[in-house]
């Protein structure tokens, strides 16, 4: 007897593809979804539209299913991909914080838009190549780190919801990427093995994120014009082109001359102003999170022992948190470098999601 429906989410890469094989091994009645997010309409990009959502990622997913019988669909999402992913995208970097299209991806398509395809199906599940595992104690369903470590994608779904987490399968999250490729190769599938993996931003397949935010705001530079760079204590050091073309941390293509390294501490998007100082003037001891999302527990009840990862490369940093109603506070055990505001704040025990959160701007 088959063990349920499930839609798989299916990009044509390497992960969804053995994830498809897995899952198909194991019994269940699978159903493919390759959803189609976005056009690369800048000239600038058109040379590179190989990326997961591409035509031939479309192609790819939909042969891989052919060979292993099972259906498959494409789901046209470029409307609401361009309403929620992408505005929001351009708004928050307009605002002069910088967002992370990935986590919301998730939540509002990935988890959104192809669970309401899974109703229309008939599917009991959804699956997708993630690494990452699922877990469920005292009646409420988290997420656990992938046995792989070093491709672990917790970070990026800490928005999921209870019912989210009740229906999703994860078939590699036991696995290493090694063994990943390792099964793809060992069932005949030597060049889905050694595909590469994409590492830019999905919609913006030049990593030019400034690029982007001009050809999505008509005169977006005459409409902010040039502002200030200042110091903490306010001194005008020279000018720079927009607030929105600047990050915090960001070092690299300030275009200013001061005799030694600064870095881009503070975005003003109301004065149209970025405050530069040294890297040690990064170091932060605390953060507010807002736009919360529980996992482990209903509640934080007085102070939680967690690490708290503030982007996904880094490591995380021991820390305790206080819920205040709708925020949490975070307290750093030890100074934690470059806080950005927009980026999402995740907390772990051990390798279980406690939550997570965006990062606020203010207190």
């Amino acid at each position: 007897m088959g063990k349920g429906k499930v839609l798989l989410c299916m990009s044509g890469g390497i992960d969804s593809s053995v994830a498809a094989m897995l899952l198909s091994d194991e019994g269940y009645q699978l159903h493919g979804l390759t959803y189609r997010p976005y056009d690369v309409i800048s000239p600038a990009c058109m040379e590179k539209q190989t990326g997961c959502c591409s035509v031939d990622a479309i192609f790819e997913a939909k042969a891989l299913c052919n060979d292993l019988n099972i259906d498959h669909s494409v789901l046209d999402l470029r409307k609401e991909f361009d309403k929620t992913v992408i505005s929001d995208f351009v708004k928050e970097y307009l605002a002069g914080r910088t967002p992370n299209p990935c986590v919301l991806c998730n939540s509002v398509i990935k988890w959104g838009e192809v669970i309401n395809k899974a109703d229309e199906l008939g599917c009991e599940f959804i699956a997708t190549g993630h690494y990452a595992r699922i877990g469920n104690e005292n009646g409420r369903y988290f997420l656990i780190k992938g046995e792989d470590l070093s491709k672990d994608q917790t970070y990026f779904l800490w928005q999921l919801s209870q019912e989210d987490l009740k229906r999703t399968l994860f078939p590699l999250g036991h696995l290493t990427k090694t063994e990943v490729r390792e099964i793809a190769a060992r069932k005949g599938y030597e060049k889905i093995s050694k595909k590469r993996e994409s590492q830019e931003i999905c919609f913006i397949p030049d990593n030019d994120y400034r690029r982007f935010i001009k050809e999505r705001v008509p005169n977006l530079e005459e409409k902010v014009g040039k502002g200030n760079f200042v110091d903490l204590d306010g001194k005008v050091l020279g000018q720079h082109y927009g607030y929105p073309f600047y990050t915090i941390g960001q070092r690299k293509g300030l275009e200013i001359a001061l005799g030694k390294p600064r870095f881009v501490i503070k975005i003003d998007a109301e004065t149209n102003t970025v405050t530069l100082g040294d890297r040690e003037d990064l170091d932060r001891k605390e953060l507010w999170v807002e736009q919360i999302n529980l996992m482990k527990y209903e509640k934080i009840e007085g102070e939680l022992e967690v690490t708290t990862k503030i982007r996904y490369n880094n490591q995380g940093t021991l820390s305790r948190i206080l819920q205040h109603g709708t925020r949490i506070k975070v307290e750093f055990y030890e100074n934690t470098w470059a806080v950005t505001p927009g980026q999402s704040a995740v907390f772990y025990e051990g390798n279980h999601v406690v939550g997570g959160g965006i990062i606020s701007s203010g207190q």
